[in-house]
């Protein structure tokens, strides 16, 4: 089963489109024990109300090799609850490297069955990477659009767009299906973009980063999906695992209502 496939067939099931993003901040935490236990939690507890789960690299690199354990856990946990494990690194390099990247995240016990990466050093730099994402089932995410304030710096003058045309490009390689195993960043926060781009790259997975915390509003974000409300993840990080400090139910909640919202935006409900 493909990344694609396991996501898409997870949103129909449970009726959710939510990616539940697992960023911890050591400073919440008393230690790195309890850092791990409270992110074990709120995977478990969110779960039902997830199509995949998203760990933000830097936060468990930032703690070491006890930081890559703890990563290793939460992919475990994540697999045995059935749900996809999407890796936000956002690598990208050139030749042997970009390989070792791809090898570093897309295989193994603490990687992701997906990864997040940049085009920004020539679009030859992606293919190590969708071809182990295709050789293992799994996919990349290649940053389009992303939701902080500065991405026009770079992303403007139809910069997005000309990535959005490879990504279709990439897409239009695989065999006709309804998702492809190359999909595509666009930041929640661009709601008057998302028809767009769900034209320019019809058979791309859409991730969509800052779903409460950064702004983003479920509301807007219908334009991103394809037909039966499939096609597109909106992601929360900040706004589940922390929704009230460390009250795992806040975490369930939240997750609930991003469902919900998300659901009630398409015109659709959940499980």
């Amino acid at each position: 089963m493909t990344f694609a496939y396991a996501v898409t067939d997870r949103t129909r099931r449970l009726g959710t489109r939510l990616c539940v993003g697992l960023d911890p901040r050591l400073d919440a935490y008393r230690d790195s024990d309890q850092l791990r236990d409270h992110t074990l939690d709120v995977l478990e507890a969110t779960a039902p109300y997830a199509a995949c789960v998203k760990p933000q690299l830097a936060f468990y690199e930032a703690l070491g090799l006890q930081g890559l354990k703890i990563l290793e856990d939460v992919c475990a946990a994540a697999r045995t609850l059935g749900l996809p494990v999407l890796l936000d690194g956002k690598r990208g390099d050139i030749g042997s490297t970009a390989l070792a990247y791809a090898q570093g995240w897309l295989t193994g016990r603490h990687a992701g069955a997906a990864l997040t990466i940049s085009p920004f050093l020539g679009f030859e730099t992606m293919t190590p990477f969708v071809e182990t994402a295709r050789a293992h089932g799994g996919a990349v995410f290649v940053l389009v659009k992303t939701s902080n304030p500065g991405q026009g710096d770079l992303q403007g003058s139809g910069v997005s767009e000309r990535v959005a045309v490879e990504v279709a490009r990439l897409c239009a390689q695989e065999p006709q299906g309804e998702y492809a195993s190359v999909g595509a960043v666009v930041g929640a926060t661009h709601p008057q973009d998302l028809t767009l781009f769900r034209a320019l790259m019809p058979r791309a997975l859409l991730l969509l980063p800052g779903l409460g915390a950064q702004g983003g509003v479920a509301a807007d974000l219908a334009g991103a999906f394809g037909p039966g409300g499939v096609g597109a993840l909106a992601s929360a990080s900040r706004g589940v695992q922390y929704a009230n400090g460390l009250d795992v139910q806040a975490s369930v909640h939240a997750a609930h209502t991003f469902r919900d919202d998300l659901n009630a935006a398409l015109g659709v409900t959940g499980r």
